[in-house]
C-alpha cells in the first residue's frame, strides 16, 4: 500500500516524465496509461491524484470491480485480446481497445459496440504466444475492423520479452513504419523496461505498471490480486 500513495506515483511520474523528456522527439505527444493489474483499487486512486486518468486493465472481471468504485473522470483501456463472451459488460466501460488481434474479434466488437476506438496488436514476438498480426499484415486487419464499423486510430505491440536494445527498436521501428503508411497516428508500445526506447521509435503511448507502482503483490489465477 505505502508504494501506490499518491505522492509515491508521483514522483514516480515525474522521473518518467524526465525521461521521456531526453527520449521522445515530441514529449508532449506521448499519454501515459497507467497499468493497475494486479494492484488493488488504492493504485487507481493514487494514479488519479497524481493527474493520470488514463487506467489500462488487462482482464475483465478485474477492470470491473475496480471502475464500480474508481473516482470519476477514468478513461479505461483495456490491454488484453477482446473476449467476446465479456465484450457486453465491458463494452460501455472502455475508452480504447489496445489489443484488437483478430477479424472475429472485431466483428464481435462491431456488433456490440460500433464506432469504438481500436488499435490493431502487431506481434512483434513470433513463437512465443503473443497474439496480433504481423507488421506487414496489419493493412488487412485495419480494413476489417474499419469495415466492421471501428474507429481504428492506430497500432499497439508488445516487446519481446528479454529482448535487447538494437532488437527493441527495429521491432519498434517496423510497428512505426506500419502505422505511417496506413496513415494512423497512435501507437500504443512500451512498457516499464522498454519505454524510452519505443517514444524514441515514435510511440505515442506507454503502458506503464511497475515504473508507477512498484512490483506487483503476487496474483492469483484470473490476474485477481489476493485479498
Amino acid at each position: 500500500m505505502a508504494e501506490r500513495t499518491a505522492e509515491t506515483v508521483q514522483s514516480r511520474l515525474e522521473v518518467v516524465r524526465g525521461r521521456l523528456a531526453v527520449a521522445a522527439p515530441d514529449p508532449a505527444r506521448v499519454s501515459i496509461v497507467a497499468v493497475t493489474k494486479g494492484f488493488g483499487p488504492e493504485a487507481v486512486e493514487a494514479a488519479v491524484a497524481a493527474g493520470l486518468a488514463d487506467i489500462g486493465e488487462n482482464y475483465a472481471d478485474e477492470l470491473e470491480a475496480k471502475a464500480a468504485g474508481a473516482p470519476e473522470g477514468v478513461r479505461w483501456h483495456f490491454l488484453g485480446a477482446p473476449q467476446r463472451n465479456k465484450l457486453g459488460r465491458l463494452a460501455p466501460l472502455i475508452c480504447l481497445w489496445h489489443g484488437l488481434d483478430s477479424e472475429p474479434a472485431a466483428l464481435a466488437l462491431g456488433r456490440r459496440r460500433p464506432g469504438a476506438s481500436v488499435l490493431v496488436q502487431v506481434n512483434l514476438a513470433p513463437g512465443a504466444g503473443r497474439r496480433g498480426v504481423q507488421p506487414g499484415d496489419a493493412e488487412g486487419l485495419v480494413r476489417a475492423a474499419s469495415c466492421a464499423g471501428l474507429e481504428v486510430r492506430g497500432l499497439m505491440a508488445v516487446a519481446r520479452p528479454g529482448a535487447d536494445r538494437p532488437e527493441l527498436a527495429e521491432g519498434f521501428r517496423s510497428v512505426a513504419v506500419a502505422a505511417g503508411r496506413l496513415g494512423l497516428a497512435e501507437l500504443s508500445m512500451g512498457m516499464s523496461d522498454d519505454y524510452e526506447v519505443a517514444v524514441a521509435e515514435g510511440a505515442t503511448i506507454v503502458r506503464l505498471g511497475r515504473a508507477l507502482f512498484g512490483e506487483r503483490p503476487e496474483m492469483t489465477r484470473g490476474g485477481i490480486p489476493p485479498r
